[in-house]
């Protein structure tokens, strides 16, 4: 059992521990661990302390002897360390992860085609209604154009989604046309009909 003493220092019993050649280390018993005064962690364990730079301050100013065997340890565990591939080129991948252990993927943005599409879909048993989609990335007002469609067709006309606009009936070969003729940036090569489709 660890008692706490006032120059955070504490008496652990402890049994031999091989040391790294396979041979028992003598020490005497009861150990002296020396604790951090910044995280109260032993001072091996700082470097997995929150504050790890201010725990090391402190060991250069408290216990300067054990700062300096804590990192000639960590300049031996690191010597036959390289960060080159196998060709030579420095590389450093550093996958970063959750709580869970999985790696955080990367959002990919999203860059919309300039393609129009059109098509239609029932609604209900009788009734159609054409789709027309990708005029925004075009940079054209979807309510103008919306409205440009009602007036021409004379039917209704609305705009559903970020990029899409449902017209009453089935006029998909007028809408190609009329987008065409009002519309120059759009050309043919770029408007797509795909015929009937489900909402």
């Amino acid at each position: 059992m660890a008692t706490a003493m006032d120059d955070d220092q504490a008496t652990v019993p402890d049994k031999g521990v091989p040391s790294q050649q396979g041979q028992a280390e003598q020490r005497s018993y009861p150990l002296t661990v020396l604790y951090c005064g910044i995280c109260s962690f032993p001072l091996e364990y700082c470097e997995f302390g929150r504050d790890y730079g201010l725990c090391k301050q402190w060991m250069k100013t408290n216990a300067p002897d054990e700062f300096d065997r804590l990192v000639h340890q960590v300049a031996e565990g690191v010597e036959g360390i390289s960060l080159e591939d196998s060709e030579g080129s420095a590389t450093l991948r550093k996958t970063q992860k959750t709580k869970g252990g999985k790696p955080i993927k990367k959002k990919v943005r999203f860059e919309p085609t300039q393609r129009v599409t059109v098509g239609y879909a029932p609604r209900g048993k009788r009734k159609t209604v054409t789709i027309v989609a990708g005029l925004a990335t075009f940079g054209i007002d979807l309510k103008k154009a919306s409205k440009l469609f009602s007036q021409k067709f004379s039917c209704g006309s609305s705009v559903t989604g970020d990029d899409e606009i449902v017209i009453q009936g089935e006029v998909s070969d007028e809408v190609i046309q009329f987008i065409r003729k009002k519309f120059e940036q759009v050309t043919r090569d770029l408007i797509k009909d795909i015929g009937e489709s489900k909402r």
